[in-house]
């Protein structure tokens, strides 16, 4: 029995058309099938290429608490030849700052010699305004603390103005802003994050759940530091890495998050969002085209840990 030409020419053109789009559905990125609803009133979600892949406010500017610290913990890793293994000693001013703050702290011990190193990881994980005001104290330039303090805070807009970020301003080295001049965007902040986790010290502390070390006191004795990481998406989001929360008054809780899966980095944003635990699992999830987010048990801090 013989087929008619034209018909076998209907069915390579249909197998062909059929090929094409396999391959095309094959190359497409991993969505989940349709973009997730967030409560958070501020997001966004970039890919390692810097694309977005969810947005929404992505340019309208909101303070950022305790997110400032990302900025804070990159200028000091941008210092050329910067030593982490250099000795600070606490000061009172630090645990000052904190108690007349209301902040949260690494509770940092006056006379304590405490390494820059561990000043990240009381910076990142409990959120220490005093590990936060060591380090700018440290690296700034000038005469009396404040005036360190302040030009860290220039270095911190320089490094915004370096990243090309137009709507960032820093008034504060830890989020907790009197002026109300402290604020980003979504889009900007998810840009910082992305910069600082450019630097693998950087990567290595803010994916850490918990630290633990010891520094020499005033006295000749030793005492041991033991910090717990905020950020409960660590340990419970599958492939998180990071990277920082915030909370305050007028930014409401914020987070900004990083997970890696099959190679692939996605770092995301989350501002003013009582959901933002949810919210990030679920732009993950539609980043990454998994579920994870319905199963999601968050990580428990343990009752001594601090909040943020």
């Amino acid at each position: 029995m013989s087929s008619h030409p034209g018909a076998r020419r209907a069915a390579v053109v249909a197998l062909t058309a059929g090929a094409l789009l396999s391959v095309s559905a094959l190359a497409a990125p991993a969505h989940a099938a349709t973009k997730p609803t967030v409560g958070s009133k501020g997001a966004y979600l970039l890919n390692d290429a810097g694309t977005a892949l969810f947005s929404k406010t992505p340019d309208t500017r909101r303070q950022m608490a305790s997110t400032t610290k990302i900025m804070t913990a990159a200028v000091v890793l941008s210092t050329k030849n910067v030593d982490l293994d250099r000795k600070v000693t606490v000061k009172k001013a630090y645990r000052d700052y904190v108690v007349k703050q209301g902040g949260s702290t690494a509770d940092l011990q006056t006379g304590d010699k405490v390494t820059v190193r561990q000043l990240l990881y009381g910076t990142m994980l409990p959120s220490g305004c005093d590990a936060a005001y060591a380090l700018a104290d440290t690296f700034g330039t000038g005469s009396t603390n404040a005036a360190r303090t302040k030009s860290f805070i220039a270095k911190m807009n320089a490094k915004a103005k370096e990243l090309k970020l137009k709507n960032t301003n820093f008034d504060s080295f830890d989020g907790i802003s009197s002026a109300g001049k402290n604020y980003t965007t979504p889009s900007d902040l998810a840009k910082i994050a992305q910069y600082a986790m450019k630097t693998s010290t950087f990567r290595t502390v803010v994916k850490a759940t918990s630290y633990k070390g010891t520094a020499p006191t005033s006295k000749g004795g030793k005492r041991t530091y033991t910090w717990y990481n905020t950020n409960k998406l660590l340990g419970s989001y599958k492939g998180a890495v990071g990277i920082k929360t915030g909370t305050g008054t007028s930014a409401g809780p914020c987070l900004v998050f990083a997970a890696t899966r099959g190679g692939k980095t996605l770092v995301g944003v989350v501002l003013n969002g009582s959901t933002r635990y949810t919210d990030a699992a679920k732009m993950l999830d539609y980043g990454f085209g998994s579920t994870t987010a319905k199963t999601m048990q968050l990580r428990t801090l343990p009752t001594a840990a601090q909040r943020d």
